[in-house]
């Protein structure tokens, strides 16, 4: 309990105290007692209880989330200029009266659902796009009076500020920034871009009267039954548009894998052939390598041909039989000559 309620309970105390006094000086009285002795018993009662009166009607005791705008009668403009701060503060008492606005937060909520708004039952916004088609939304705002602005406020609008102000001016503005955008675009990519503009336009609005948008909230946008039905068809149809890319990007994909182990078999093959190749033709040059230093061994060496020959032939043969037309194995003029010298 502040100091203000305080003095106001003690002078309401005061006032029966002096109701009190007078009912025991007149019962006092009747039984024959003296009326003056009981005379200043009153005086102080009622004497205590107005100056209690009037300081409970001069004390205001101003919380740190409110201001207080004084109404007074002893100024030509009908009330003082600046508001109350917080704090305990004096005005003149029956001359001036303090009307207490807040400063805090509030919020106000215009739904299709009845329990959520200010008012019960559907509170939507009713508006119309750019295609005709019917859209509800649902929307709240989020706002202070400016404490700089409290006398003004009280003097446009007084208590009526919130109903005469923030819900026709969000009603208006949404209704003019829907008519702007079509259904489609509301529905999909630019949603945002409107809630933007109406909080925009209401700041504005707001501002030149004396109060603070702080945010404002695009709850919900309701479409007519017909037309949630084709979004919901048109849902649909893009889900199966998606399952089909996928099933198309999955086998595209079975593809390259198969294409990549094919392209692997391939090359595997080709790297083996090219490699087989290449032994193969190592082998031919070195037997043609080989083959050359023979003929040049043959070129000095004639009988190393027969020389050879005689070396690959089994120990146990003893008489050959050539031919007619086959060279003989050894010169025989020679043989000749070492039979005779023999």
């Amino acid at each position: 309990m502040n100091v203000a309620n305080l003095v106001s309970v003690l002078a309401s105390i005061s006032w029966l105290l002096l109701i009190g006094s007078i009912l025991f000086a007149g019962a006092s009285v009747a039984r024959g007692g003296r009326a003056g002795s009981y005379a200043s018993l009153v005086i102080g009662a009622l004497a205590l209880a107005l100056v209690l009166s009037t300081i409970s009607q001069g004390l205001v005791f101003i919380q740190p989330e409110t201001r207080g705008v004084v109404i007074s009668a002893l100024r030509q403009t009908g009330l003082r200029s600046q508001a109350l701060q917080p704090g305990l503060r004096f005005v003149t008492p029956f001359f001036e009266d303090v009307v207490v606005y807040p400063i805090a937060k509030q919020t106000y909520t215009m739904s299709g659902a009845s329990t959520e708004g200010q008012i019960s039952g559907d509170d939507s916004i009713v508006a119309r796009t750019s295609d005709g088609q019917e859209v509800r939304i649902d929307a709240s705002v989020i706002f202070s009076i400016d404490p700089s602005a409290v006398v003004d406020v009280h003097v446009e609008w007084q208590n009526r500020y919130v109903d005469g102000l923030v819900r026709p001016q969000l009603r208006g503005i949404a209704r003019d920034s829907a008519a702007r955008y079509g259904v489609e675009d509301i529905y999909s990519i630019r949603r945002d871009e409107l809630a933007s503009e109406i909080e925009e336009a209401l700041n504005v609005t707001l501002v030149e009267n004396g109060l603070i948008l702080d945010d404002f909230v695009l709850r919900n946008i309701t479409f007519t039954p017909e037309y949630a039905a084709v979004i919901e068809q048109k849902q649909i149809a893009e889900q199966e548009v998606q399952r089909q890319a996928f099933v198309v990007k999955q086998r595209e994909q079975e593809a390259e894998q198969l294409r990549q182990v094919s392209q692997g078999e391939a090359d595997a093959a080709v790297i083996a052939s090219e490699g087989k190749a290449k032994a193969i033709l190592v082998e031919a040059e070195a037997q043609a390598e080989a083959l050359t230093k023979i003929g040049d061994a043959l070129t000095t060496n004639p009988d190393l041909l027969q020389y050879t020959y005689v070396q690959e032939l089994s120990e146990d043969v003893k008489v050959m039989l050539l031919p007619s037309n086959s060279p003989y194995l050894f010169n025989l003029p020679e043989l000749e000559g070492l039979s005779t010298s023999e």
